[in-house]
């Protein structure tokens, strides 16, 4: 089962949920789509690892009785406190190690410690809590557009970032891992999948999310999963174990 919960207010502009999943049978190419959003991973027997941001989905198997957990991060907010370029982690999953050193370790040392997902994912929150302080204007615009699903003008974003449409392109690939196009593309299509999992008509999905037609929400589909929104829906939630 998988399940998230919010983070209280001093971390919600910055951290998005923490969540779990386990299984009492295997789970094979569990699917995980581009949200925009950068996730530290926990589990005992991998340790710690942070996922880039997704342009395409991903899938993981999971062992039986294998528990999980995770923070996921606010799009754009993961820089602070990972301190390395998103750009250099988009599409990867590696050891948490690799980019903390030895304050990962540490880190595991404190989870391995735990006795429970709701010990581990409060472990996760006490990493990161320290480094959670004011954002600067680049975060403020991608969490402007974050607002509205992406359907914001690029421009406008630059200019209240007070940067030039390419100065902001730069810095939001450095926050978020991606061009800020892209961003807003990801987050459009994050919100279709809402849509769509309420059981909203495509045609609906299709205009709410801002899309221009059915075409153009099946183009996006196809790109970020490989398939077309209803083969990818008519998956049934034992595949999903959501």
């Amino acid at each position: 089962m998988y399940i998230e919960y919010q983070p209280d207010s001093r971390l919600q502009r910055a951290v998005e949920c923490t969540w779990s999943i386990e299984s009492p049978s295997p789970v094979f190419a569990y699917p995980v789509r581009p949200d925009g959003c950068m996730d530290i991973l926990y589990s005992p027997a991998s340790g710690l690892e942070v996922v880039g941001t997704m342009t395409r989905e991903q899938r993981f198997d999971i062992l039986p009785g294998e528990r999980r957990v995770g923070l996921r991060f606010q799009p754009g907010m993961a820089r602070r406190f990972l301190r390395i370029v998103a750009a250099e982690l988009v599409d990867r999953v590696i050891p948490l190690e690799d980019v903390l050193g030895p304050g990962a370790r540490q880190w595991r040392e404190r989870l391995d410690a735990g006795a429970s997902t709701t010990e581990w994912r409060q472990t996760l929150l006490d990493g990161v809590v320290c480094r959670a302080g004011n954002l600067d204007p680049v975060h403020l615009a991608i969490e402007a557009m974050v607002r509205v699903h992406g359907e914001a003008d690029i421009d406008s974003l630059a200019d209240q970032a007070g940067m030039s449409a390419r100065q902001f392109r730069r810095r939001c690939r450095e926050e978020s891992g991606v061009s800020p196009k892209q961003l807003a593309r990801i987050l459009r299509f994050r919100r279709a999948c809402a849509l769509a999992s309420r059981g909203e008509s495509w045609l609906k999905v299709a205009v709410e999310a801002g899309y221009f037609d059915q075409a153009h929400l099946i183009r996006d589909f196809r790109e970020f999963t490989g398939s077309t929104p209803v083969s990818d829906f008519s998956k049934t939630d034992a595949d999903r174990i959501e």
